[in-house]
């Protein structure tokens, strides 16, 4: 039998790469795709600041509860398969969002977005892992994948820019339209399908307590954060780690579990997920605030706010692939926790920026993007070289559910600490000068303080508008000081528990039994 870590892809395997980058660029843009359009769905729309990080998080939310169940059910079915249902479901769920009435519909929309997300997503990583045997290879093709998520984030900015020049803010959602269809009439034709050859029984008892766990603990410890702690919040927590240990329970004793047990033989594979959730966590805490900065703050349009973000992605864009270069020539656990330590620097960099900080701004988040973009790469080669092929799918799920429940609970937990010292700055600046009605509008979002201060004539309106924005920088620094602590940590922890570990991915795929893909996909 070939040892599929010699078995090399060829012409047909990277051009069906190409066609898997295509849903990874549109899941990624759908989050950066609305940091812009904010504002415009606040005024139409009516959101509170808790609905505003609740459209961001209920995309989020859906993926990390769902993606593990997709990724199970996309190794029984096919992982091509489970990718097509999962464009049409984006698609449908798309056109819902872009036509939504009311904030209420947005955030079920965008849930529904994230159903159709989590089927995408461990498809493609799957696929990935199946079509790239070879070290080499894999590790490159990752590369380029974490760069061409980078990509998306910046593309989706930039889109969303021009068509909120243009058109009204639903037409963001429409962007996905088009690419849905055309992933559907080229995947069939370019993309192999692969399945597990013994998938066992599917558990739905799995299914519901994946959920359980994930959804109840990130609404307890959002609400938590934002309006203080409350026995019913705590009880959210509590209810969702319950029903984790008893889904952990249930994986390691089921035979039919939805997460195998071999895919935690090396320290690698749970090192990988760990790592790659905890740099999620820090990089979309910063994302939440440096994005509204540059319209709320600085003033920017939203076509001229999304062109000066993408300025960060022209560094980013080659850090995945120099990662992979780096870690074939030095010890990747000092790669990773570099990266790590890169990152924290970009966050250091934000502590200087005040409310006119442009240029400071745009410099540590392409730092910062550098940096996280050397984590993803590294440690997510790591976690799929980790793994049998024929368990792709669960591990892909795995890989991306700690990377969406870290970056959902990121922005939920900085976004909301930001908020709480904004509306304390707020407060204790203009208690004494505002009605009681309008300072509470300037304590609920930065953009509600800008139309009270247009209502106030001269100079009245100038210093609301300017205690307000220095109360988000204020909130903004705060935040970054929280991630680059965690940054640090992981770089302490990254060497700790990678140094000297580069084996691992070799050994799992020498001991893995070979996978060929099913005969109708070729």
């Amino acid at each position: 039998m070939t040892n599929p870590s010699t078995t090399r892809a060829g012409r047909r395997e990277w051009t069906a790469f190409t066609v898997l980058l295509l849903p990874l660029l549109l899941v990624s843009m759908d989050t950066s795709v609305l940091f812009f359009a904010v504002p415009a769905i606040t005024r139409d729309l009516g959101a509170s600041s808790t609905q505003q990080l609740w459209i961001f998080d209920s995309y989020a939310f859906a993926l990390a509860g769902l993606l593990m169940t997709m990724g199970s059910l996309g190794d029984r079915i096919g992982r091509r398969k489970l990718l097509l249902l999962g464009a049409a479901a984006f698609g449908t769920a798309s056109v819902a969002a872009a036509y939504a009435q009311s904030a209420e519909m947005l955030i079920a929309a965008r849930f529904v977005l994230g159903i159709g997300g989590a089927t995408l997503m461990p498809s493609t990583m799957g696929l990935v892992r199946n079509m790239f045997r070879d070290d080499a290879q894999r590790a490159k093709a990752v590369g380029i994948w974490s760069a061409a998520m980078a990509g998306g984030i910046a593309l989706g900015s930039v889109l969303g820019g021009v068509m909120l020049k243009h058109f009204w803010w639903g037409s963001v959602f429409l962007l996905n339209v088009p690419a849905m269809v055309l992933l559907l009439v080229c995947a069939p034709l370019l993309v192999p399908e692969f399945k597990d050859p013994r998938p066992g029984r599917f558990d739905l008892a799995s299914v519901v307590l994946s959920m359980g766990a994930v959804l109840p603990t990130i609404y307890g410890v959002k609400e938590m954060a934002a309006d203080g702690f409350a026995v019913s919040r705590l009880l959210w927590v509590l209810a969702g780690l319950a029903l984790g240990v008893a889904f952990v329970r249930r994986q390691r004793g089921g035979r039919s579990a939805m997460i195998s047990r071999e895919l935690f033989r090396h320290r690698a594979f749970g090192a990988g997920i760990g790592l790659n959730t905890l740099a999620m966590f820090a990089m979309m805490g910063s994302s939440y605030f440096t994005t509204q900065y540059l319209q709320s703050v600085l003033g920017k349009g939203p076509l001229e706010a999304a062109l000066w973000g993408t300025l960060p992605s022209l560094a980013v864009g080659a850090a995945g692939p120099l990662a992979t270069v780096a870690a074939q020539r030095v010890d990747r656990a000092y790669v990773i926790a570099t990266g790590f330590v890169i990152a924290a620097a970009g966050f250091a960099l934000l502590l200087g920026t005040d409310a006119s900080s442009l240029t400071l701004t745009l410099i540590s988040c392409a730092v910062i993007a550098c940096g996280i973009v050397t984590v993803a790469a590294l440690v997510s080669d790591l976690a799929l070289g980790a793994t049998p092929p024929e368990k792709a799918g669960s591990a892909a799920a795995l890989l991306e559910t700690g990377q969406e429940f870290g970056g959902a609970l990121g922005m939920a937990v900085f976004g909301t600490i930001g908020m709480a010292v904004y509306r304390h700055d707020v407060s204790d600046g203009l208690s004494p000068t505002l009605p009681h009605g309008e300072l509470a509008t300037v304590r609920e979002t930065l953009t509600g303080a800008a139309t009270v201060a247009g209502r106030l004539p001269g100079r009245s309106g100038e210093a609301v508008l300017s205690v307000a924005r220095d109360g988000f920088v204020h909130g903004m620094h705060v935040a970054a000081v929280g991630a680059a602590l965690v940054l640090l940590t992981g770089a302490a922890v990254s060497v700790r528990l990678l140094r000297g570990r580069a084996e691992a991915p070799s050994e799992a795929l020498s001991q893995a039994p070979s996978e060929a893909p099913v005969a109708a996909g070729r």
